[in-house]
């Protein structure tokens, strides 16, 4: 993926991500141009596995029943160990850019492998820091991709679903 439109959505709750993840698809918008990444490990559960099949994904923990039914929507999943943020979960074509992050050891300004996944798809420095911030705070963050209509009917059905907050990314002119 090149840098493209996007719209993030944060939310506080899985109910609420899982929410607009469901409404997303009642309206039609194409499940493969969804992201979503959370984090679901707090010092006191203990994560007792995952698993990846085909496209499925398997995560025992505190949400493993959220995990499972959203991950099963989403084309690619992952489970990464993010220094700073701590164990995260995602799905979507994001997955593709912190593995491609990962694999080639790139670092875009002392970003970690989200930050620097999200800037790979053009989202602005001083955004990406921000949903690194609510990653760490346990929300949840939801994009949508593609072309400046997509995402504007993304933005649209997002704007009903309570998201905490809301921002539109435009692809840069070449």
């Amino acid at each position: 993926m090149t840098k493209t439109n996007s719209v993030v959505a944060i939310y506080d709750t899985h109910s609420l991500a899982e929410e607009a993840v469901k409404n997303l698809q009642r309206s039609g918008f194409d499940m493969k141009k969804l992201s979503i990444v959370g984090k679901d490990y707090h010092p006191e559960e203990h994560v007792t596995g995952y698993y990846n099949t085909g496209d499925r994904m398997k995560f025992w923990g505190k949400l493993g029943a959220f995990w499972g039914g959203i991950f099963g929507l989403f084309l690619g999943a992952g489970f990464f160990l993010i220094p700073g943020i701590g164990p995260v979960l995602a799905a979507g074509p994001l997955v593709s850019m912190i593995i491609g992050a990962l694999e080639g050891a790139v670092v875009v300004g002392g970003l970690d492998a989200i930050g620097a996944g999200l800037y790979s798809i053009g989202i602005p420095k001083d955004s990406i820091l921000k949903y690194e911030s609510s990653l760490k705070a346990n929300k949840f963050l939801l994009m949508a991709h593609g072309t400046a209509a997509e995402v504007a009917k993304a933005r649209d059905i997002m704007q009903t679903t309570r998201p905490a907050e809301l921002a539109m990314h435009r692809r840069e002119r070449e």
